[in-house]
């Protein structure tokens, strides 16, 4: 079994090297083609002078090259830090000067863009471009097809020239939005990446014959995941860059797909759609994380995919993934998370710092293999998310580090456990804290919504008021007095909306969730003057 991120490949390769390992559009690389770029690559990355657990940096769109870059570091001895391609300048030089990145793998077009960003990055010594006409070439870059051209293809011993790679070390650093500031870098051992793939591929029950659709970015470990948990399996991915929802149920069609992940603003979307037959009778399964699933669009898929199971599951950048609900307890407990993947260990914690009992609200704790290593280059925030259990659970639980996930959850008497809330995103409203993931989820039951995000703002008399943003499902016909008289037919007093806002879109993350930062920015001064409900 694989022990190194590079080895998901190089081991499959040597098992099954004629398996389809990626296809985009009608180009395939088998895993034999693919583990030898990937080899290319990586003597490329050696001879441009990468040392151990320096940066690379890959800014494309999913493409082969997104995924050779990444491997190909590794077996060099390097950390791939994927970017997002949906990142401005601005964003993508912070990230490459926050985590000093030494070789960019780009495209031409992206290059243009980043120009008078890279300048002022002192580690940057190697650009190396994916597409550029021979008459435009800038003379300090290098073309991709001269930088993975090697002679030595056929030496029999060709892995013995790259440097020793060990399990615990840093594989990569993945850019995570936080509540506060600039993206903090995770920072993921191949420990954690390998045996991520492993517990994921366990409960998915992924199979040689199995054809993902890779929809999500990289850059978002549960799009990353696509990738290591079929090539742990020797299955085929399928790389997609969609622009409507329709392109994705055309790609489940065309390629036959048999998984696919998404995040909860994408499920709405797809759930709107008319599924073919030729769709439904391929589709072994699909997940769902990144967020809570509105209870109607589960309905709305599930009605649609009769024989397709649902993954509901949590995870978070800091410890990979941490639950998942099996599809056999869905129709019991539709609202829980889940339990532990496998070789992982879930704590629920409360302020005491003891063991929550059933149906206590606590902080979510992950312990095992798949804690990362912490973040990059910031020893106070890592000291803030990484920490020991409490002393008085030491003898039970040992003394390793483990995540505290800032998330609020309990459990029932089975152990199933229950999403509540962010500590940092939970509405405090005349003494009540009210969890917008709940809150959203109640409103979600009125058909004229079709995506909503709730926030608390600033209020002289409440602290925080409670403004719900709303994209409705037909803007004509929405009828805000109706959606009043909902609201108080169903939610309590005090989880009350006090303002409502109606708009065409709501904004998104580069992973795609609705981006309640920049709503809170947004919104902020909105009842500052006003002391009244609706």
């Amino acid at each position: 079994m694989p022990t190194t991120f590079h080895q998901l490949i190089i081991k499959t390769s040597q098992k099954m090297p004629e398996n389809t390992a990626l296809q985009r559009k009608q180009q395939c690389l088998n895993y034999r083609e693919l583990s030898e770029q990937v080899t290319d690559a990586a003597r490329g990355l050696l001879t441009q002078g990468l040392q151990p657990a320096e940066r690379v940096a890959i800014y494309l769109p999913k493409q082969f090259e997104s995924v050779i870059g990444m491997f190909a570091t590794t077996l060099a001895g390097g950390a791939f830090v994927p970017v997002n391609p949906l990142l401005k300048a601005a964003q993508v030089g912070y990230i490459l000067n926050d985590c000093q990145v030494s070789i960019l793998i780009t495209s031409y077009s992206r290059y243009k863009q980043l120009q008078s960003t890279l300048s002022s990055l002192d580690s940057l010594h190697t650009i190396i471009l994916t597409d550029c006409k021979p008459q435009s070439f800038p003379k300090h870059c290098l073309r991709w097809e001269d930088f993975t051209l090697q002679e030595n293809r056929n030496n029999d011993n060709v892995y013995s020239e790259f440097p020793l790679v060990m399990p615990e070390d840093m594989a990569a650093i993945l850019y995570a939005s936080g509540s506060t500031g600039q993206p903090k870098g995770v920072v993921l051992s191949h420990t954690n990446l390998v045996e991520g793939a492993k517990s994921v591929a366990n409960y998915l029950k992924n199979t040689p014959e199995d054809k993902l659709l890779a929809v999500l970015p990289f850059s978002f470990d549960y799009g990353l995941s696509q990738l290591t948990t079929a090539f742990l399996s020797s299955a085929r991915v399928i790389l997609l860059e969609y622009l409507l929802p329709r392109d994705v149920i055309n790609a489940i069609v065309k390629y036959q797909i048999t998984g696919l992940a998404a995040v909860p603003p994408l499920w709405i979307q797809l759930a709107e759609i008319d599924w073919p037959e030729a769709a439904t009778n391929s589709l072994r399964y699909f997940t769902n994380s990144g967020g809570a699933m509105p209870a109607t669009t589960l309905t709305q898929l599930m009605t649609a995919l009769p024989d397709t199971a649902p993954f509901l599951m949590y995870g978070l950048t800091e410890a990979f993934r941490s639950t998942y609900l099996d599809p056999t307890e869905l129709a019991n407990r539709p609202s829980s998370i889940g339990k532990a993947i496998p070789n992982a260990e879930i704590l629920v914690i409360n302020q005491q710092g003891e063991i929550c009992q059933s149906h206590e609200e606590g902080e979510l704790v992950h312990k095992g293999v798949h804690v990362a290593m912490g973040y990059w280059q910031a020893e106070e925030k890592t000291a803030e998310k990484f920490k020991p259990l409490p002393n008085n659970l030491h003898q039970q639980y040992g003394r390793q580090t483990v995540v505290w996930s800032g998330d609020r959850v309990k459990t029932d008497e089975q152990g199933f456990l229950y999403f509540i809330g962010r500590n940092d995103e939970m509405i405090k409203s005349s003494g009540y804290r009210i969890s917008p993931a709940e809150l959203e989820e109640l409103l979600y039951m009125d058909e004229s919504i079709n995506e909503v995000a709730a926030i608390g703002i600033p209020h002289p008399r409440l602290g925080q008021a409670i403004l719900v943003i709303i994209k409705p499902s037909n803007e004509i016909e929405f009828n805000q007095t109706q959606l009043v008289k909902f609201c108080r037919k169903f939610l309590p007093n005090y989880m009350q909306p006090h303002a409502i806002e109606i708009v065409d879109s709501l904004p998104r993350n580069p992973n795609g969730k609705i981006n309640r930062k920049l709503l809170s920015t947004q919104y902020q001064d909105l009842c500052q003057s006003n002391t009244t409900d609706l």
